[in-house]
């Protein structure tokens, strides 16, 4: 059973991931993490005639990845939690529909993965379910037509667009065995900072994403250096940076963060990938082969002005974070009496793996500053 401290729920026999299974489509296929896929296509309609139902295939395809590798059957599943980011949860309703599973649909939009292990976990902690799947899917061209733009207009994406993945994953739930513990859920409460760019997604959640880890971090009485790596979901470049910024400003520097959508995709091919085609970049029909419309033949956009406009306040950004970040070091090491020398030291060697990164120098200065 769990025992609740404050927000989170903390298991004295963690449950387990037994097995897990992920696939994934075209883009995904060329990311630094193709590797770790079951399953990769290139042809992002899987079979099907919309991206709807290409949705519901990859879940229908994860699922049974996942139950092959852990050699059971449908029968042996007591529930599927599950959710997508169609309306309704279309894509796993009509993925369940065909596995034929007991099913809790869930729509946390890009926390549901983690919503449904979490309420997975403590349902196998609790007696209520021995084999449970957790599931959760999306897909870049149904997301785009529901929530931003059809692709067929041939519209251009802005800087702050995150790119939806075309994947899905499947684990499945025992209440102990071989497998990852869970050894411990924290609910996050929302946090409403009136953001209302869709193209701007990372801003909008960072800031649920920094109040659930300080939550999680009080609740277990655990520091960030116990961990090997803390990971979030899709807060995207910006949302990254804003999330290291509010957690500084609580006194938190966060030194081993990862964020999981900057690293499934390679950032040089994504910046390519968001020129219009008369610049080099790639039509959408390339990345949805099946839809009606080529927008290769939309009209030109150009986007030279704009990319060197924005590399250029990157520089200045870079230049002005470090100056600032350095006076911030030199004004904590007088207030705390602190060796200047051996901080400099330190701060060098974390600097030499973010060295190009304004937000991380920001997030640092940050933390000086409020120390």
């Amino acid at each position: 059973m769990a025992t609740r401290r404050g927000d989170t729920l903390i298991f004295s026999d963690p449950p387990v991931i037994a097995s897990h299974a992920a696939v994934g489509g075209k883009k995904e296929g060329e990311g630094p993490l193709a590797a770790g896929f079951d399953e990769l296509r290139a042809d992002n309609s899987f079979g099907q005639s919309g991206w709807e139902a290409a949705e519901a295939e990859l879940q229908l395809r994860a699922a049974r990845l996942c139950l092959k590798k852990a050699q059971i059957t449908e029968k042996e599943v007591s529930l599927v939690l599950a959710g997508d980011l169609q309306a309704q949860c279309t894509a796993s309703n009509y993925a369940l529909r065909a596995l034929g599973i007991p099913y809790a649909g869930l729509f946390g939009a890009c926390s549901t993965m983690a919503e449904a292990l979490g309420l997975g976990a403590a349902l196998c902690s609790a007696g209520m379910a021995d084999g449970l799947l957790a599931m959760s899917s999306s897909h870049f061209c149904a997301a785009e037509r529901q929530f931003r733009t059809p692709l067929s207009y041939g519209a251009v994406r802005t800087p702050t667009a995150q790119w939806t993945a075309t994947a899905a994953g499947a684990c499945l739930l025992r209440p102990a065995g071989p497998g990852v513990g869970i050894r411990a859920v924290t609910f996050g409460r929302v946090q409403d900072y009136q953001i209302k760019d869709i193209n701007n997604m990372g801003a909008a959640m960072a800031p649920a994403a920094a109040a659930t880890l300080l939550h999680y971090l009080r609740d277990t009485h655990s520091e960030p250096q116990d961990f090997d790596a803390i990971y979030t979901g899709d807060l995207g470049h910006v949302g990254s940076q804003l999330f290291r910024e509010l957690l500084a400003a609580e006194g938190l520097l966060l030194k081993n963060h990862v964020d999981c959508g900057c690293i499934l995709y390679d950032a040089a091919e994504m910046e390519q990938a968001m020129r219009p085609p008369e610049d080099g970049g790639e039509p959408a029909e390339v990345v949805c082969e099946a839809d009606a419309v080529d927008v290769s033949e939309a009209p030109p956009k150009r986007l030279d002005a704009a990319l060197e406009e924005a590399r250029a306040a990157t520089a200045d950004a870079l230049t002005a974070a470090k100056r600032r970040a350095a006076d911030a070091m030199r004004s904590y090491c007088e207030r705390n009496e602190a060796d200047y020398g051996a901080e400099l030291e330190e701060f060098k060697e974390r600097m030499a793996l973010h060295a190009e990164d304004p937000s991380w120098f920001e997030a640092q200065a940050s933390f000086y500053e409020a120390n």
